[in-house]
């Protein structure tokens, strides 16, 4: 009876040790995703804050004239700050060595492909890497891989200007949407046939957001620098005086005849391309490396 009943008592005891530890797997379970939440949080405010230094022109004119002056001045500071803001957030996400030795690695490669094209007629083979990296390891890790992969080039071909700052978030928005787009896992079954479907389906979908994210980027390049691109009095030309609607036409007729029908083009068709031969290969590659977050 002793025994039986010290048996009982432990077996109580160890009971009540699981029933208390309990709430704290899932407090443990909780912090990550609170920290998840207030990371997209602070990704999704500070590129709010970027879109509107990117768009400056189009909302100059309701800041009284007298400051009117300072508003590029601004935005021009504004992106690097938010760069730096953004980058220290994020990299708490990236926490694991083995983490931070691919993303080294993937803007090494990055930037040695950026360089090698230099965007000579807009072959810019660039974003094949940002979209098929920000698709497996997700929207954070596209992001810096974004902003990375344009500040090394940089550094290395001696290309910093203002305009570097700029570039770094354009990228780093091509490489999270591609994070963000749909997945359909268990969508086709697991047979051959269904897998190499979901595969074929899978590369269209990123040649397809390859295109979008080329014309996007070669707009919002455009955006921010065009005031200073073009002289006044044309037809083309930024206008401090006019409404937002009449800029806004003005700018879409200067991003069509400088570079949507050339530089865009060519980039799009160059992305469309090298996802549809490489890739297959590199998505199995990068996905053989497995690596958290993945959001």
């Amino acid at each position: 009876m002793t025994d039986e009943s010290a048996t009982v008592r432990g077996n109580a005891a160890a009971a009540k040790i699981a029933v208390s530890d309990r709430p704290r797997e899932r407090a443990g379970q909780a912090r990550p995703r609170r920290s998840i939440r207030w990371t997209e949080g602070i990704l999704a405010g500070g590129s709010l804050l970027a879109v509107a230094a990117f768009a400056w022109p189009l909302f100059v004119g309701a800041v009284p004239a007298d400051a009117q002056v300072a508003v590029p001045i601004v935005a021009f500071a504004l992106i690097p700050a938010l760069i730096v803001a953004l980058a220290l957030t994020l990299d708490r996400e990236m926490y694991t060595a083995k983490t931070v030795a691919l993303l080294g690695v993937l803007s090494a490669v990055g930037a040695a492909v950026r360089i090698a094209g230099a965007g000579v007629g807009g072959v810019e083979a660039v974003f094949v890497l940002l979209i098929l990296a920000g698709r497996v390891y997700g929207a954070r890790f596209g992001f810096l891989l974004g902003l990375l992969t344009i500040a090394v080039s940089s550094v290395l071909w001696g290309g910093f200007g203002p305009w570097t700052p700029f570039q770094m978030f354009a990228c780093g928005w091509v490489g999270a949407g591609a994070g963000l787009l749909p997945r359909w896992q268990n969508a086709t079954g697991r047979n051959s046939s269904g897998q190499r479907m979901r595969a074929t389906l899978e590369i269209a979908l990123l040649a397809a957001y390859g295109v979008v994210a080329s014309y996007l980027f070669g707009l919002l390049m455009n955006l921010w620098f065009w005031p200073f691109a073009v002289g006044s009095g044309t037809g083309i030309s930024y206008e401090a005086t006019a409404d937002p609607g009449e800029n806004l036409a003005s700018f879409l007729l200067y991003s069509l005849v400088t570079s949507t029908l050339t530089w865009d083009t060519v980039r799009a068709i160059t992305t469309v391309v090298g996802i549809t031969l490489v890739g297959p290969a590199v998505l199995a590659a990068l996905r053989r490396t497995k690596i958290s977050p993945r959001r």
